[in-house]
C-alpha cells in the first residue's frame, strides 16, 4: 500500500488553480492520455514574473498533487527562478512521494520547461537520441537526464522516475545498459527479469483503466450512471461513482470489482470514495 503524506492528500483532495488561464503568456503541454498521464499548464507571466498559473492534468492522485503544488510554487517567482525548480523540488514541496510515483513531479517538471520555453519564445531542446522505451517513447537522453539529475541507481528506479520499462518490459536490458554506461560503471548490474506473468504497477493502472473505459462506463452510461477511476493503491481501485441510488451502489462496486478481477487481476479490490 502506498503511503501519501497529508500534503499530497490534501492537494489532491482540494488542488489548487485548476483550470486554463485565457491568453496565456506561456503553455506546457506534457504527457498523453494514451500513456495514461498528461498535464497541461498555463502561466501568466508580467514584467517577467509569473503572476499566476493554472493546470488541468489526467492521471492519478499524485499527478493532480504535484501539478497543484507545482502551480503554488510558480507563483510570484520571476521566470529564470522558476525554470530552476526540479521534480525533487515539487517532491519535496509535497513532503515526498512513493517511489512508484515520482514520475509525476517529472511531469511537472517537464511542463514547466515547456511552459516557459513557449513564453521565451524558443523551441525546447529537441531530444535527438535513441527511443529507448516504446511504450512510452522514452529516449536514452531523457533517461541519462534522469540518472544524472535524479541520482538513479537501478532500472526500477528509472522507472519510477520516467515510466520507461514499464510496459512491456522488453526494454529493460538496454536501460541496463544506459544506466552502467552513465554511472561509469565497469561491472554491469545483472537484470533480474520480472516474472513473465506478473504486472508492473503502471500496467495494472493502464489495464484497469481501459477496462472501465471499454466494459464499464458505457453500461453505467445507458442508466444516467458513471464511474472514474480515483487512485489504484496496491491491489485496491479507488472509484468515484455518480448517477447511482445508494441502494445500487453497492451493488455496482461488487460487480465492477469482479468485472476488473476478471479482466485485470484477480487480487483486486475496489472501493468508493469517501
Amino acid at each position: 500500500m502506498w503511503e501519501y503524506t497529508d500534503k499530497v492528500q490534501q492537494h489532491f483532495l482540494q488542488p489548487q488553480n485548476v483550470g486554463e488561464i485565457k491568453n496565456p503568456s506561456g503553455t506546457g503541454d506534457v504527457g498523453s492520455l494514451s500513456c495514461g498521464d498528461a498535464l497541461k499548464l498555463t502561466l501568466k507571466i508580467e514584467n517577467n514574473v509569473i503572476t499566476d498559473a493554472k493546470f488541468k492534468t489526467f492521471g492519478c492522485a499524485s499527478a493532480i498533487a504535484s501539478s497543484s503544488i507545482l502551480t503554488e510554487m510558480v507563483r510570484g517567482l520571476r521566470v529564470d527562478e522558476a525554470a530552476k525548480i526540479t521534480n525533487e523540488d515539487i517532491a519535496a514541496a509535497l513532503g515526498g512521494l512513493p517511489k512508484e510515483k515520482m514520475h509525476c513531479s517529472v511531469m511537472g517538471r517537464e511542463a514547466l520547461e515547456a511552459a516557459i520555453a513557449d513564453y521565451r519564445g524558443v523551441p525546447l531542446p529537441a531530444v535527438e537520441g535513441e527511443v529507448v522505451c516504446e511504450c512510452f517513447g522514452v529516449t536514452d537522453v531523457e533517461i541519462k537526464r534522469a540518472v544524472t539529475e535524479s541520482h538513479l541507481r537501478s532500472v526500477e528506479d528509472i522507472t519510477n522516475f520516467t515510466k520507461a520499462g514499464g510496459g512491456c518490459e522488453k526494454c529493460l536490458g538496454r536501460l541496463q545498459e544506459i544506466l552502467n554506461e552513465t554511472l561509469n560503471e565497469v561491472e554491469p548490474i545483472p537484470v533480474v527479469p520480472m516474472p513473465k506473468k506478473r504486472m508492473t504497477a503502471l500496467q495494472k493502472i493502464k489495464k484497469i483503466e481501459e477496462v472501465l473505459e471499454s466494459e464499464v462506463r458505457p453500461g453505467l452510461k445507458k442508466d444516467g450512471g458513471d464511474i472514474e477511476l480515483v487512485d489504484v493503491d496496491g491491489d485496491t481501485v479507488i472509484v468515484s461513482l455518480s448517477g447511482t441510488s445508494d441502494s445500487s451502489g453497492a451493488t455496482i462496486r461488487e460487480l465492477v470489482e469482479l468485472k476488473l478481477r476478471e479482466k485485470v487481476l484477480n487480487t483486486l479490490f475496489v472501493e468508493e470514495e469517501k
